[in-house]
Parts: structure tokens; sequence; C-alpha cells
């Protein structure tokens, strides 16, 4: 087996085992601010154990500077987590995601406004293409105005998730000669003492399952999800990426279905490809220095800024 083609296989496994990341938060039954505190709890002893194991915690390649970035993507991610895991309650894990994947325009448009990146004619075009689709996916009508429903607020939350997460990969871009694996593990243990104030210790009474499911969220949707992450951005050109990660939503709105029954209606199915579509055109046509990962396994810090994938996303 060729690099490339491990590197697909881990990707792939990584977007799937990304795509059930919802059933795990509804099915653990907790408060949204407590599942995303137990998920990076669990996260950072899954991927500090790992980064031990490895040995580099020795030479981190953290300076004030990069660390202090660090902590700043870590609060953008955490509340990230919080509002798009509350977005789950409003609507739907289906249109909770598709909405999310808004993510790759925030970032363009916040690295022009911010950053001055350049933003082009075609760019532009392209996220009005994929905002024409999110209002379809969105299902949102007058009537979601005037009642002051919770779905319109789902929907924005995934929406201010989506800026969140945004916000996260502009400032880990600007990380460099650190280990994304370091950078991760930082941003996880930033949530435990900043979710500790907001988590409701009284609503976790539950034994058995419940706590299976947020151990999951950690060990495998923060920590073994990582890992493979960031091998495979090692080995793979950003085209196939880009490609792959329409693994987690697909699969999302798959678990959706087939666990709960909620599926996305005829007209809001018609919003999905131009949200892909256009999202496929905007990360291809980034600069090669945006590229997610270096060929070099021990140097891919612009991977983290991939975490939602990244959670990378990540979610």
């Amino acid at each position: 087996m060729t690099s490339e083609h491990t590197g697909t296989a881990q990707l792939t496994t990584a977007m799937m085992l990304s795509g059930t990341l919802g059933v795990f938060v509804v099915e653990s039954g907790a408060p949204p601010f407590d599942v995303v505190f137990f998920r990076v709890l669990f996260g950072a002893l899954a991927l500090g154990g790992y980064v031990l194991a490895r040995g580099w915690l020795r030479d981190h390649g953290f300076t004030p500077r990069t660390l202090g970035l660090a902590v700043l993507g870590g609060v953008f991610i955490v509340f990230n987590w919080v509002l798009l895991f509350q977005s789950y309650e409003n609507t739907s894990i289906s249109v909770a995601t598709v909405v999310y994947h808004t993510q790759p325009f925030y970032v363009v448009l916040l690295g022009a406004l911010l950053f001055r990146e350049r933003l082009t004619a075609a760019r532009v075009g392209w996220i009005g293409v994929a905002f024409a689709g999110l209002i379809l996916v969105s299902g949102v009508t007058p009537a979601d105005f005037t009642g002051g429903g919770a779905y319109l607020t789902g929907i924005g939350q995934a929406l201010f998730a989506a800026l969140l997460y945004g916000l996260s990969t502009l400032v880990t871009k600007r990380i460099t000669g650190v280990r994304p694996h370091l950078i991760a593990l930082v941003q996880v243990l930033v949530g435990i003492p900043l979710l500790l104030p907001f988590a409701d210790f009284g609503a976790m009474r539950g034994t058995g399952w419940d706590w299976g499911w947020l151990a999951g969220l950690g060990l495998l949707h923060t920590g073994v999800m990582y890992v493979l992450m960031y091998a495979a951005y090692a080995k793979l050109p950003t085209a196939k990426i880009a490609v792959l990660a329409f693994v987690y939503p697909a699969v999302a709105m798959v678990m959706d279905w087939a666990v709960y029954g909620h599926h996305i209606g005829p007209v809001q199915a018609l919003g999905v490809p131009l949200i892909v579509t256009a999202s496929l055109k905007v990360t291809l046509a980034r600069k090669p220095a945006s590229a997610p990962a270096p060929r070099t396994a021990g140097r891919a810090p612009e991977a983290a800024s991939r975490t939602a994938t990244p959670a990378a996303c990540e979610a």
C-alpha cells in the first residue's frame, strides 16, 4: 500500500468517526456544556498519553507567542463545540452538520477582513452560491422568524459555531514549528478550566453507557480521530483532503436517519450540492502556502487548522 493510499484510509476512517459524533452527543444525555467538558477532559488524557509516548514534549517548539495563539484557538474551538452540540438539540444532526460546513467560507471572509488576504471575484461568487445552498438546507420559513422557535436558534448556533471554527483556523495557521498534536493538546487542556464554571455536575448522575458515550467523545472523536487526521494530512494532497472531508457530513446524515429517523426534505437536499461544490471550489483555490501539511511527518503545524474538522473538522 502506497503512502497516499494509507493516508486515504486514515482520513476516511477519521471522517467516518466524525460522522458518528452527533449520535454520541445525543446518546450521552448530558447538557452541551457538560458534554464538551468531558470531551476535553478525556481528549486531553488521550492526546496527552499519545504525545508522551512519542516523546514530543521534550522538544515542543512553543514560544510564548505561539503558545498564546494555541490557547486563543482553544477558546474558539471549545465554544464552537458547545454551540454545535446545542444546535443538534434545536435542529437535527443532519441540518446542524451541513450548516456547520460553511466553515471554509468564514475562513476566507475573515482572512480578507482581518489579515487582508486576497479575495477574488470567483471566491465571492462561490461563497454566494454556498449561502444560497445554506438557505435551502436550513429550511427556515417566515413562521420561524415570527414564532421565536428553537429551530431558528439552532441554525444560528450552527452558523456561530462555524464562525468560531473559522477564527480558530486563522489563529492556528499562524503557529509554526509546533506539531499539530501538541497544538490540539493545548486546545483541549484550555477547555478544562474554561468550561468548569459552566459544567452542571448535578446533571451527571447517570452511570454505565452515559459515561461510555462521553468517554468515546474524548478517546475516539478527539484522541484517535486527531491522530488519524494528522497522519493522513502529511500523506495527502490538498485536493484529496478537501474531497474526503465531505465523508463527515455524509455519514452524519446517514447516522441521523438510521438512528433517529431524521432526514432533510427534498427542497433542503437541493442546497447540499451547492454547499459541497462551493466549498471545494473555495478550498482548492487557496494559495499553496495554505496547504494542510508538508511532506515531513515531524513538521505539520498547518494541519492543526483543519481539526474540525476539525472538527477537522472537525467537529
